[in-house]
């Protein structure tokens, strides 16, 4: 299956690179990465799920070569929520399932709270719910250290260390760490010539800054927010999340109590890192076959 590359402009002011396979009168699906990544976080899914959707993979705002607005609020999550149905919208697709993982993960919540009209189906890889992240990072001392790298990431001080030789450095130090086999050739070439696009480091970082994520330092006892305990709304779409028991980053503490704040839930733990996508594709592939198997949806009606 041919998988195709589209500059698409969206309402919301900024151009996508979009991939696209599959023919359009099929059910859809929309695949978000995180960071630091792009489209091709998807490039096992994308062909297996061609066969019989309209698959949609977008490089979202700030990444590889997709418009890098300048300023941090441009990535605050309404604004990258907004674009994702600009870009349904743009591609005459009414409802769909989506699928996310890490940060694109944490806009594929935040469009099942907030768009249910359009959001049919929810995939999740390794990307935590809004409210256990939060309540993780205030309970669970292991979760807080291992998000340190969060507080890190929002020094914008950093961001002048990585061009020509600091993208190496940081592809060593503050990317291969956290992931479970080794990345050569034309892999990391294509990683490393995503992050040399000018300002993409900067605006992938913007997102952790324009995040309203409270992480709190080791040993802190910050204020605690009061809606961690309050009422909370419920994810109402069918919902997989895949998880890879070995990210290092997410720790599995972000499944538990899931269940109350997602009603039709099912999980599938892999054997896998944070990246688990590609690290285990073909274990992400059966979860979600079987899943869309169980849980099917009508054809689509164009807008």
């Amino acid at each position: 299956m041919v998988t195709t590359l589209a500059r698409i402009a969206l309402a919301t002011g900024v151009s996508l690179d979009v991939a696209v396979a599959g023919a359009s009168g099929r059910p859809a699906m929309i695949f978000l990465h995180g960071f630091p990544e792009s489209h091709r976080t998807w490039r096992h899914q994308l062909p297996e799920f061609a066969r019989d959707h309209f698959v949609v993979a977008p490089d979202q705002r700030g990444y590889a070569a997709s418009d890098k607005p300048p300023a941090v609020g441009d990535y605050a999550p309404d604004r990258i929520v907004a674009d994702l149905i600009a870009l349904a919208d743009a591609l005459d697709i009414g409802r769909f399932t989506l699928v996310g993982h890490d940060w694109g993960g944490a806009v594929a919540w935040l469009a099942a709270l907030h768009h249910p009209d359009r959001v049919e189906r929810l995939v999740i890889c390794n990307a935590p719910h809004p409210l256990v992240f939060q309540r993780s990072l205030f309970d669970d001392p292991d979760q807080r250290a291992a998000s340190q790298y969060v507080t890190r990431f929002r020094d914008t001080s950093l961001d002048r260390g990585l061009v020509g030789a600091g993208l190496e450095r940081f592809f060593t130090t503050g990317f291969a760490r956290f992931v479970t086999r080794t990345i050569a050739g034309e892999d990391k070439a294509a990683y490393l010539a995503e992050w040399a696009s000018p300002g993409a480091m900067t605006a992938m970082l913007n997102w952790y800054r324009a995040s309203p994520i409270i992480v709190p330092a080791p040993g802190e006892t910050p204020g605690r927010p009061a809606w961690l305990d309050g009422p909370f709304p419920p994810v109402t779409q069918p919902t997989l999340v895949v998880w890879g028991m070995q990210d290092q980053a997410l720790l599995p503490v972000q499944l538990s109590g899931l269940g109350q704040h997602v009603p039709d839930l099912t999980v599938v733990e892999v054997d896998a890192g944070h990246f688990v996508p590609w690290e285990a594709p073909d274990a992400v592939n059966r979860a979600i076959r079987g899943w869309i198997a169980t849980h099917p949806v009508p054809a689509p009606a164009p807008r």
